[in-house]
């Protein structure tokens, strides 16, 4: 299928006041890598609403047929890496299986509910109300708007009713870079996001830190490791069709990725100096500003906005794919949409959006 974009305004002001930059959607199956606040950036997610929060995403996922790849959830804000469908699949979507999704995110009660609401239509002198009942579920299922829009109001009606508070909980709206499907850009997005903990200082080692897609695959999480599997089904060059399946192989893959050498320091010895030496993040700076090259895993232990607020990475191919087909909304004086990633290499990953701004926080 052709693949084009849908543009949407975000509210985030990321260029100089009065251009917006626009959030784009796909209208075929897409890689997105969302990233969400609470109000303040106050953290309000202690360790019970960390774990109905990881038990909420994937039966909001179901229920939209979207897949999880990975996610981070933090005190302040949580990261998801995840794919949409194809469009096409979701308005397709049959009558037993817009029940099974319902049952996922409502529960069997839920389910049957929605069945005897269909059957009384059918049997009713409007039967086409059976189809209208069913069109009103297949248009919420596989839109990424819709599915944060779910999974943020659920959260809030939760938290709020724990805590008997009232008003909003999330922060703005929620950002979103269009990740290309490929080896290079999805694995870097979701070591990124597996990252967070570490990088934040809150754990030594990323298995540590529950909340993350990478501790919960290594913990045995069979939709975590589902969800790492379906990044190396994607990107078969790094080890093959089969790789997926096979939750060793993906995890000593993944775990070279997120453990460069020379990076992350496991063993600290009895003078608590590391036994095995590692960059500090001001080391690392003074390396980028000398023009020095850094191995992808040193760099991602820095915040990288780019990884947030570039709209859309991948290969140069994907980003000028992009900005050919929504050529007209960003004037005559844009006349490329593919942007070199500053302060490190990169290799082949472009940005649309040139950060005027510090890269590294």
């Amino acid at each position: 299928m052709e693949r084009h974009y849908l543009l949407d305004i975000v509210r985030e002001n990321i260029y100089p006041v009065p251009m917006r930059l626009p959030r784009c959607k796909s209208d075929d199956s897409a890689h997105y890598h969302c990233l969400s606040r609470i109000v303040g950036q106050q953290r309000l997610l202690g360790q019970r609403e960390k774990e109905f929060f990881a038990e909420l995403v994937p039966r909001v996922a179901a229920f939209h047929g979207i897949r999880i790849l990975t996610y981070c959830i933090l005190s302040n804000h949580f990261h998801l890496l995840l794919e949409t469908p194809d469009p096409l699949t979701s308005a397709a979507l049959q009558r037993d299986e817009i029940l099974r999704r319902v049952a996922a995110l409502y529960g069997k009660d839920g389910a049957d509910a929605l069945n005897a609401e269909l059957e009384r239509a059918a049997a009713s002198s409007h039967p086409q109300r059976e189809q209208e009942i069913l069109d009103r579920y297949r248009s919420q299922m596989g839109d990424l708007s819709s599915f944060m829009k779910q999974l943020k109001q659920r959260f809030s009606i939760w938290f709020n009713r724990r805590h008997g508070r009232k008003g909003t909980l999330w922060e703005d709206r929620f950002t979103s870079v269009l990740v290309e499907g490929n080896e290079q850009a999805l694995l870097t997005v979701a070591a990124y996001i597996d990252l967070n903990a570490l990088r934040a200082g809150i754990v030594e080692r990323v298995e540590e830190y529950r909340w993350c897609g990478y501790a919960a695959a290594v913990a045995g999480d069979t939709r975590a490791r589902a969800g790492l599997g379906r990044i190396f089904d994607l990107a078969p060059r790094v080890c093959g069709q089969d790789h997926a399946e096979d939750w060793e192989k993906t995890g000593a893959s993944y775990r070279l990725l997120l453990y460069g050498e020379g990076e992350i320091r496991e063993f600290v010895g009895p003078d608590a100096r590391p036994l095995r030496p590692g960059f500090t993040r001001e080391q690392v700076e003074a390396e980028i500003e000398r023009g020095g090259k850094l191995p992808l895993p040193q760099l991602l232990r820095l915040r990288v906005r780019y990884l947030t607020a570039g709209v859309v990475l991948g290969s140069e191919a994907f980003v000028e794919d992009f900005f050919e087909r929504n050529r007209s909304r960003f004037g005559k004086r844009r006349t490329t949409g593919a942007r070199t990633m500053k302060g490190a290499d990169w290799g082949d990953l472009r940005v649309f959006h040139d950060l005027r701004e510090k890269v590294f926080g």
